[in-house]
């Protein structure tokens, strides 16, 4: 585990163009009042963008994750995240620089489609009178 958040801080100083670009429209609550994390670890993966108060991660792909062994990667990281709870937005870096309407309209579109986390069940005896 240590391992991997020394991974995510030296990810979040080598952000591509990209995320770069995503992250000035993410970062402190700048997107909708939301709360992003950057390069945040998820079991044994990094997800590149996270809101986890509504359970989403946004990935940012570059051209090397069209080729074949990528893919496979790709999809493994998805369909565990998908297990943990998350939807997974993915968008390729040339839309994230050419595109930032279209690629910011679809995160705020799964945003309003994600029921908000479910409230954490109470404390025994907090607020509750015990017959």
């Amino acid at each position: 585990m240590k391992k991997n958040i020394a991974f995510a801080r030296r990810l979040r100083k080598e952000m591509t163009d990209a995320e770069r670009k995503l992250w000035k429209h993410l970062r402190s609550r700048r997107f909708e009042g939301y709360k992003f994390r950057r390069q945040h670890p998820i079991g044994r993966f990094i997800a590149d963008f996270c809101c986890v108060e509504r359970g989403l991660v946004i990935e940012v792909d570059g051209g090397q994750h069209a080729e074949d062994v990528n893919l496979q990667k790709d999809c493994e990281r998805t369909a565990f995240l998908l297990q943990e709870g998350f939807h997974v937005l993915r968008f390729w870096d040339n839309d994230v620089l050419n595109k930032m309407d279209v690629v910011l309209g679809r995160i705020i579109d799964r945003i309003e489609r994600t029921p908000s986390p479910r409230p954490s069940p109470s404390k025994e005896g907090e607020g509750v009178k015990n017959p």
